[in-house]
């Protein structure tokens, strides 16, 4: 029995003891608007959508009442905010084009084309390689809500880095007087040799010259001899 309670007591002193090291971020928004209607939620930045919800009585009509209502209130905000400059335009939007891996010639990789800070969704993004129009292979996710009340969205293609092929990015939203458009061309870098050789070389050439001369001192002590 004493056995136990000490067991216990070890337990609750562990359990007592365990704190959590990371901070996350939750965030969840429930609106309408003229695309979709799903529900989204992120967590540390990463996307899950809920398409569709459990059937509960009453829920559903009530739901039918508020999207109507909603969708009303949107129609009359954006008439009496027509006019209204934007403060969210192009000065905190940004755009990155980057790629998913290592670049290596012949091997699949995919470009990400990150859009944030831009208000309201969506954006359109198009896709070029070598200055002709590419759709094959290209993606994006619907829009999600950052903290400051804008979103960000994500597009992706896939390709094969080829050496002297040249893509784009370019992203059109109403609150741009023209496209933003990042370019990123294929490059290698061939990697420099490092330092490993030159000092091994350099211990031998010090190994070599200490033999040298020890075995001419020896060689020398036993002439006189």
């Amino acid at each position: 029995m004493e056995l136990l309670q000490l067991l216990l007591q070890l337990l609750l002193c562990v359990l007592l003891c365990v704190s959590a090291e990371v901070q996350h971020d939750s965030f969840r928004v429930i609106g309408c608007s003229d695309t979709d209607g799903l529900d989204m939620m992120t967590l540390d930045g990463e996307e899950e959508l809920i398409p569709c919800h459990p059937s509960f009585s009453g829920l559903y009509e009530q739901s039918v009442g508020q999207q109507q209502l909603c969708k009303n209130n949107l129609k009359i905000i954006r008439t009496g905010l027509k006019d209204i400059p934007d403060p969210l335009g192009e000065e905190r939007s940004t755009l990155l084009l980057y790629t998913a891996n290592i670049v290596e010639l012949g091997e699949k990789n995919i470009l990400v084309c990150h859009v944030s800070g831009f208000y309201p969704a969506p954006v359109n993004v198009s896709w070029t390689k070598n200055g002709q129009k590419v759709t094959e292979g290209t993606s994006i996710n619907v829009p999600f809500p950052n903290q400051d009340n804008t979103f960000t969205q994500i597009s992706r293609l896939q390709f094969v880095p080829q050496l002297g092929d040249i893509y784009s990015c370019s992203v059109e939203h109403l609150a741009l007087e023209e496209p933003l458009t990042r370019i990123w061309d294929v490059e290698v870098r061939v990697p420099q040799p490092g330092a490993g050789p030159a000092v091994f070389c350099g211990v031998g050439l010090i190994v070599g010259l200490l033999g040298v001369a020890v075995g001419t001192f020896f060689l020398i002590r036993g002439r006189e001899s």
